[in-house]
């Protein structure tokens, strides 16, 4: 089987899901446009703004759409083929992950757009309610740590294949320099917005190409950007704080905006490379059940894959931000389901990446480094081979570019969290729910050495998708109190609740044994068996409720 008969049939396979199952889910909901959506009934101009679908589509794809479809494919393709890879994200993803999406956004828009763990408590009780914001800030945490580490490392390194050319300009500050010229671009284009107020159309059709501008324009500024991993991540924690707490339409709307025409365009590469490339796969259809590193197939493909599949994270944003600015009910099929198929696209990209690649070719790579090897490479098929450095730094920057996306969005969810735990209202809560919810990551990334990412994802990946299970018994719950079907969402959310508490289950004992004092892996242990009490009381907590209705 070649790449081009691959991505067609899975093309194929999205659409006619997005139209049939996706649309039938639609129907279980019943959407309605005569129902005034929260952006319009509690309009304030910061958190709640009627958006339209395309500017929104595009914002939450950017949120969704970060380092978990890209890093987690390649380093899953690596331990057990790329055949088991492609069956998960094409059946997960339109069974599991974008009915997720989909019912987490609509749940939270008929709740007065509060979020999955505000809902929770309103079907479950107010305990239940704050073990599921526990559960959240944890896994939230994770996240912030994780991509915050990635982002810094691409910020500081140079790819292998470009040492030893005699480039002009440093590749990590390179990527830097772009990626703060694309924030202070996002900001331009929210004030624009916002006052000015010209049509979409000229707005795009000005800022879009400045946003790659900015690519070109920072490898003549990379040398100003040249600081260590540990400098960088606390920068980066620093934007996330700012960004967290300033109105969506001045950062949060816009640079989501543009990020998702830098998706857009990694997609357009990807198809371009994926059709006429003329690639040979050279990564194994299957390794092994049980290969030498990354566990056993069962549980931790579903886990390592994250989010190109499913993701407890997108019901956070669903129900955090975007159903904040849902303008009509029947703008949620497109933006909440269709969203995340998009996500898959982007995952079967990042498959094909690492599928071109010989096994010995990547060994010891990190998937940043292989994702814009990858994508420069399908770039030159453009611009020519003599542009393979500015290529891969284009590459390694979109990444990056995914990666903040999600970062401050999850900085502001954990401010959201604290404030709603702590009831603490207005600007004091607000910047005392950042620098709480950013402590901890901080203090992480100050001890632990540069590339310390690897020792967070798994755990990253299993906390997420328990969250997509929790989400699902929320919302299975809220589905039986109303009397509709709830087949849809009771059994993906059994089989996920498995395969997390299956993989979480042996984190926790392997983490323990190998730990050595206060260190990571004693974190870790210490975080997985958390998550797996609070998981535990929620299940309990949801079975009494049944039971006494």
């Amino acid at each position: 089987m070649t790449l081009p008969i691959i991505a067609v049939v899975f093309l194929i396979f999205l659409s006619l899901a997005y139209h049939l199952y996706g649309g039938w889910v639609a129907r279980q909901f019943q959407l309605d446009d005569s129902r005034v959506t929260p952006a319009h009934t509690h309009e304030d101009g910061v958190d709640y703004v009627p958006t339209k679908p395309f500017y929104l589509f595009a914002q939450h794809f950017s949120a969704i759409a970060a380092a978990g479809p890209i890093a987690g494919p390649i380093v899953a393709c690596q331990q057990f083929g790329w055949l088991p890879c492609l069956l998960w994200i094409s059946l997960g993803v339109v069974t599991i992950g974008a009915v997720h999406d989909f019912a987490s956004l609509t749940i939270s828009v008929r709740h007065g757009a509060h979020s999955i763990a505000d809902i929770t408590g309103s079907l479950m009780g107010r305990t239940a309610g704050r073990a599921m914001m526990s559960f959240i800030w944890i896994a939230l945490l994770y996240i912030i740590v994780a991509f915050t580490d990635i982002t810094a490392g691409s910020f500081v390194s140079t790819p292998e294949e470009l040492s030893g050319m005699n480039l002009q300009f440093h590749p990590g500050g390179a990527v830097a320099a772009a990626s703060v010229g694309y924030m202070i671009l996002s900001v331009i284009l929210g004030l624009v917005e916002k006052y000015i107020k010209p049509p979409l159309w000229l707005s795009t059709v000005i800022f879009v190409p400045l946003t790659f501008l900015t690519c070109w324009a920072g490898t003549y500024f990379s040398h100003l950007f040249v600081f260590s991993a540990t400098t960088w991540g606390l920068m980066i924690l620093a934007y996330c704080g700012i960004a967290s707490v300033i109105p969506v339409w001045l950062l949060l709307q816009p640079r989501g905006y543009l990020g998702g025409f830098v998706l857009y365009s990694a997609l357009a590469l990807g198809v371009i490379g994926l059709f006429f490339g003329g690639y040979e796969i050279k990564q194994p259809a299957f390794t092994s059940f049980n290969p030498l590193v990354g566990g056993t197939l069962f549980p931790f493909l579903f886990v390592t894959i994250a989010c190109g599949a499913c993701s407890g994270f997108h019901g956070l944003v669903c129900s955090g931000t975007t159903s904040k600015q849902i303008d009509k009910e029947k703008h949620m099929h497109g933006v909440g389901y269709g969203a995340m198929l998009a996500e898959a696209f982007v995952a079967l990209i990042a498959l094909a990446v690492v599928m071109i690649m010989a096994p010995d070719e990547i060994k010891g790579l990190k998937p940043g480094t292989i994702y814009g090897r990858g994508l420069g490479e399908f770039l030159t098929l453009i611009i020519g081979k003599e542009n393979l450095a500015f290529a891969i730094t284009f590459g390694a920057m979109a990444f990056s570019t995914f990666v903040f996306d999600t970062l401050d969005v999850s900085t502001r969810l954990g401010r959201y969290l604290i404030q709603e735990l702590t009831g603490m209202k207005g600007k004091a809560g607000a910047a005392i729910g950042t620098i709480v919810t950013l402590a901890i990551p901080a203090l992480i990334l100050v001890t632990m050495k540069e590339g310390s990412w690897t020792k967070f994802w798994t755990l990253f990946g299993a906390s997420n998708q328990l969250l997509a299970a929790l989400s699902l018994l929320s919302i299975t719950l809220w589905l039986h109190e109303q009397r509709k079907r709830i087949a849809f969402t009771l059994i993906p959310m059994l089989f996920v609740l498995v395969i997390t508490f299956w993989a979480l289950g042996d984190m926790t004992w392997t983490q323990w044994q190998h730990s050595q004092g206060m260190d990571i892996a004693l974190l870790n242990s210490f975080a997985s068996l958390s998550l797996l009490i609070l998981a535990v009381y929620l299940i309990i907590t949801a079975i009494l409720k049944v039971k006494r209705k």
